[in-house]
């Protein structure tokens, strides 16, 4: 399977303005952009809106924002047009991109109409993900245990979901991306596995940093890069059980010997102000994009 790059943004997105521009931080086709769940908390709890993280992305200068889409108003269901379309406009008018949205799914029920109810919402995402320009939606595989059910069994069920997913995403422009969640997929070998079984260049996966937990996390990154189309990188990655500081100088080292272009979002966790984490992340990424 011939990895795909990540794609620009569809419409008026693919324009950006002369400040934006003037300004850009690309290097060697590499773009910079914040996953929204760095802000959970304040989204979560309304004491920040979407529109006040676009503002602060835009200050801290990020090419690009990823907006999970249960911090739009009324998740899971979807909103209007209009409420939609002013995110589009403002993160335009910002000169930042929409690099990607994703939804919280789960393919592993073992209850087939709760696997569909869970492809409607991917598909009703992917109509959303069209709407404002976002070129890739990220999508889980799941996490129930389902005692008595072979993984081969769940992996069955799974793959079928994702093709009708992937089908969807392909009629209306948007890459499907799977994301290694530490959850049903823990290892690069079960990544490549369902990828190459669906073997679509509307497919591929949202690399995690901080979710390949089993093995050496550098080198699982190195063998399932060639399929990624979006990235989460994350402040820490786990060695052996223990939680350490990324390498970003090795991480970037794997992404630049593969020559991945497209979008680098990064998403901070943990303990203290959200803004100052991405803002240290934002400039430890850029040191080593350079």
């Amino acid at each position: 399977m011939i990895r795909m790059t990540a794609i620009a943004s569809a419409g008026i997105l693919n324009i950006q303005s002369a400040s934006a521009k003037k300004f850009s931080t690309t290097v060697n086709g590499l773009k910079t952009s914040l996953n929204a769940f760095s802000f959970n908390a304040p989204l979560t709890d309304g004491t920040m809106s979407i529109s006040d993280m676009l503002d602060f992305c835009a200050a801290a200068g990020f090419e690009g924002v990823d907006i999970t889409a249960y911090y739009f108003k009324g998740y899971p269901q979807v909103p209007s047009d209009e409420y939609l379309f002013e995110i589009k406009r403002k993160a335009f008018g910002l000169g930042l991109e929409i690099s990607g949205t994703g939804v919280r799914n789960d393919f592993t029920f073992a209850d087939k109409t709760k696997r569909e109810q869970e492809v409607l919402l991917v598909k009703n995402w992917i109509e959303v993900a069209a709407k404002i320009g976002a070129p890739v939606i990220r999508i889980f595989a799941g996490s129930q245990k389902n005692e008595g059910i072979t993984k081969e069994q769940v992996t069955e069920w799974m793959l079928e979901d994702i093709q009708t997913c992937v089908d969807y995403g392909k009629q209306h422009g948007v890459i499907i991306g799977l994301q290694n969640h530490n959850d049903f997929i823990q290892t690069a070998d079960q990544v490549i596995k369902i990828i190459e079984e669906i073997n679509s260049e509307w497919f591929g996966l949202i690399l995690d940093t901080g979710s390949y937990r089993v093995l050496d996390p550098y080198e699982e990154i190195a063998k399932s890069i060639k399929y990624t189309v979006n990235w989460q990188i994350k402040e820490n990655v786990f060695i052996n059980g223990e939680e350490k500081e990324t390498d970003m100088g090795k991480l970037m080292g794997i992404i630049k010997s593969f020559g991945y272009k497209g979008y680098l979002p990064i998403e901070t966790l943990g303990e203290g102000d959200p803004k100052t984490k991405a803002t240290t992340l934002l400039a430890k990424l850029k040191k080593a994009m350079m």
